[in-house]
């Protein structure tokens, strides 16, 4: 105890050394020892600025601040960044979502919200639609946008000198000016889709009104867009032979929803997959407008955030029996179907990266049921309703022969695709998984422009491999009407059943979501049954970004496109601020 007492007396006595005695420290203590204090003085500043910074940032936040670049490649080439003539595009998709407005537009999320309109009504049962504009919206050019505007555009889109592939979903509407900010469209017909159509861009009548239809494809807005949406065309590079390389975009910022966050958005056009996953991992662009599941191992940038939605797409084998009378044989469409492994072409094709189709409508689709009949796999099935109806295999060549009115008709099918590694690598499975029930499976893989002006539109195939796209609505009238089975109808089966028709009219004219579900569960049921189409699978949409751009909101896309439908709220730049105290 008395020791203790003696240490707590001299500590009364401490006298904290003076400065100059300090400076003479260095001489008394041994090399050891300076380092010692040294060591220790830099553990003392450290924790001290670790307890600021973390005092710091305890009490300010991250929020989203102005500036940056985001460069993306997109696979292909823009034609027209015009949103009267681009659906037929993916580049052209993309771009005019970003360049122009619409009167409703989806949030991300599934949901249409407004845009250019701050409201609108439904009349009359659903055969008048008026909308009401907000004020004061500039063109990229500095005019202001009115209703002229809008009535000029869906004129246009309904003029079928100027071939807009969206002239058919504006048939038997009559669009008028109320007044400057205000529109109405009257239908013929109720059309429980209809507002979806209200997603269309629109066009400044003041510059386009001036172009006859014989130039309107070739005008320089095309390439040169004004529009009224978040971004405004900035500069177009070509390399000598004319291929557009990029197109540049900078911010809008009298935007009249808000002041975009990134400055400049810059597409970079690549004329295949494989150059544009090179040019993703060696940070040449920032992200891709897509990439197919099995190329998923070649994406070897780090930095990047795969997105993966579910579109309302589906690809399957339609068949034209028009073109041969295997295929108009039912039993032959149904032993394809169970002689299908769709199992095996997710897993080998899309490395697990999509869902399997039994139908053409797909799961969160309105009006999809299970209650439809499934073509599980089942081979041997396939191969004894083939032999119960008479296909044998008299030759020995492996392929089975029917005979038909005297006629000996072999099991053989040319099967058409897009020249597309996912689907050319999809066709090769089905011919060897069809080839085991005795059917021979001929292949012809054509480019992207030919499948579509040489195949899909003369109907000239017995087969096709290819994908639909359901869109905003899942309305399948487009596609399995019968008055849709020649071009620009998209009936790639040329399917005809006059209870159908009925169904599909009934479902698209009745506002009443009930009745709508109850339609469009008939219309399952009865297509399934008839085996117009062997439904293969429905792929995952992989977007990769950068994870450096914040605030990308994908959860449910109607189409790849509309993922630019919030981009005024996306960010690189970050700034801090103090909670409770922000800006």
């Amino acid at each position: 105890m008395s020791s203790f007492s003696n240490l707590i007396e001299r500590s009364r006595n401490f006298q904290w050394p003076k400065r100059k005695q300090w400076a003479h420290l260095p001489k008394i203590l041994s090399p050891k020892e300076r380092w010692l204090v040294l060591g220790l003085f830099f553990v003392i500043l450290f924790s001290l600025m670790s307890l600021a910074v973390k005092d710091y940032l305890d009490k300010t936040e991250a929020l989203p601040d102005y500036g940056g670049t985001y460069e993306e490649g997109i696979i292909g080439q823009p034609r027209f960044l015009n949103p009267v003539l681009a659906q037929t595009n993916d580049a052209d998709r993309d771009l005019t979502q970003i360049i122009f407005s619409s009167l409703l537009k989806h949030d991300g999320r599934g949901n249409l919200i407004p845009d250019l309109a701050k409201n609108y009504e439904i009349k009359e049962n659903g055969l008048v639609y008026e909308f009401f504009l907000k004020e004061n919206i500039k063109w990229h050019d500095g005019e202001t946008l009115t209703a002229d505007d809008i009535v000029f555009t869906i004129n246009t889109i309904q003029n079928p000198e100027y071939k807009s592939p969206l002239r058919i979903n504006w048939n038997g509407v009559k669009v008028e000016k109320i007044d400057d900010y205000a529109v109405r469209f009257k239908l013929n017909n109720i059309y429980a889709p209809f507002l979806h159509n209200m997603t269309v861009g629109i066009l400044p009548k003041h510059l386009w009104a001036g172009i006859s239809a014989q130039n309107f494809h070739l005008a320089q807005y095309n390439h040169e867009p004004v529009g009224s949406g978040p971004y405004k065309f900035k500069e177009l590079k070509q390399n000598k032979s004319g291929v557009i390389q990029s197109i540049e975009l900078k911010k809008n910022k009298d935007f009249y929803l808000k002041d975009p966050y990134i400055e400049n958005l810059i597409f970079e056009f690549f004329q295949n997959e494989e150059t544009a996953i090179q040019a993703l991992n060696k940070k040449q662009v920032d992200g891709l407008n897509f990439f197919s599941a099995a190329q998923q191992s070649k994406i070897q940038n780090k930095s990047a955030n795969i997105y993966r939605i579910n579109l309302p797409r589906y690809y399957a084998v339609f068949f034209n029996q028009t073109k041969t009378k295997v295929l108009s044989d039912k039993t032959a469409r149904l032993a394809l179907a169970y002689a299908t492994d769709k199992k095996e072409i997710i897993e080998k094709i899309l490395n697990n990266e999509g869902l399997i189709a039994d139908s053409p409508l797909l799961p969160n689709s309105l009006g999809y049921t299970k209650e439809i009949k499934i073509y599980d796999f089942a081979p041997e099935h396939a191969k004894n309703i083939l032999r119960a109806d008479g296909w044998k295999d008299t030759d020995g060549d492996g392929i089975l022969e029917k005979k038909i009115n005297n006629e000996n008709l072999k099991f053989e099918i040319t099967l058409v695709t897009a020249d597309w590694p996912e689907l050319i690598k999809a066709a090769n499975l089905i011919k060897e998984q069809w080839g085991k029930i005795g059917a021979k499976i001929n292949l012809e893989i054509a480019g992207l422009g030919a499948i579509q002006e040489d195949y899909i539109r003369p109907r000239e195939y017995q087969a096709i491999l290819f994908g639909e796209v359901l869109g905003s609505d899942p309305d399948p009238f487009a596609f399995w009407h019968s008055s849709q089975k020649r071009d620009p109808g998209l009936n790639l089966a040329l399917y005809d059943n006059e209870k159908i028709d009925k169904v599909l009219e009934e479902a698209r004219q009745n506002l009443d979501k009930k009745i709508r579900i109850e339609k469009y569960e008939e219309f399952q049921k009865l297509l399934v049954d008839d085996v117009p189409a062997v439904f293969l699978y429905s792929p995952a949409y992989l977007y990769p970004v950068n994870k450096k751009v914040k605030g990308v909101s994908l959860e449910n896309l109607p189409l790849p496109s509309y993922r630019f439908s919030q981009i005024e709220n996306w960010y690189i730049k970050t700034k801090r601020v103090e909670k409770n105290n922000q800006q």
